[in-house]
């Protein structure tokens, strides 16, 4: 809170302690102080699910790797033992039928590595991010709106308690002139005659 505006904001903080607790301004008080802590917090809750994110993608990539690794070491000591076979059992190994068995073991080697469903699981994770960051927006955009963001209702709410406060402060101003010229004017002759007596 800026030094000059202390005294403006301890004086408001002392009247909403004078409003009922259904009262429309302690409400817009607390409205504001929710999404003050929603703006503080939420970006940083954003960022850390983020970072968990990224962390299950390069743990998922890595994975990837090793298996692809995997596979073209087997891929080569496949296709060094072939090369090693004798012609005549090459022939009558049928490398189609292999290469069906090798791809049907590959498939289900992948399927039980779990990559399918982390991917799944990513994408809608992903999803869910991109609605709730799409959400954000939307709020921050009607909080921030010039014409009828809340920022602009708490500003005009301010300026009508300021100048209902400044009219309250004239009147008192007005209310002890008048009592003082009446204690000047009647009271005191009334309380000196009566010494005098």
């Amino acid at each position: 809170m800026p030094a000059e505006r202390q005294a403006e904001y301890y004086r408001v903080i002392a009247h909403t302690r004078t409003l009922s607790p259904n009262d429309e301004m302690l409400r817009v008080l607390e409205a504001m102080g929710i999404l003050a802590l929603l703006t503080r917090e939420t970006p940083a809750a954003i960022a850390v699910e983020r970072k968990s994110l990224q962390k299950i993608l390069e743990n998922a990539l890595s994975k990837t790797d090793e298996v692809d690794k995997r596979l073209a070491a087997y891929t080569s000591r496949i296709e060094s033992r072939i090369a090693q076979l004798p012609k005549e059992l090459e022939t009558g190994l049928d490398p189609p039928r292999i290469a069906r068995l090798l791809g049907e073991s590959l498939r289900q080697f992948f399927q039980q590595s779990g990559l399918p469903d982390t991917a799944k699981a990513l994408d809608q994770s992903c999803s869910e991010m991109n609605s709730v960051q799409e959400q954000l927006v939307n709020v921050l955009r009607e909080v921030a709106h010039p014409d009828i963001g809340v920022i602009e209702k708490v500003r005009s709410a301010n300026d009508s308690l300021l100048r209902s406060m400044t009219t309250r402060v004239q009147q008192i101003d007005n209310l002890l002139g008048r009592l003082e010229k009446q204690v000047w004017a009647i009271w005191l002759p009334v309380v000196a005659s009566a010494a005098l007596a």
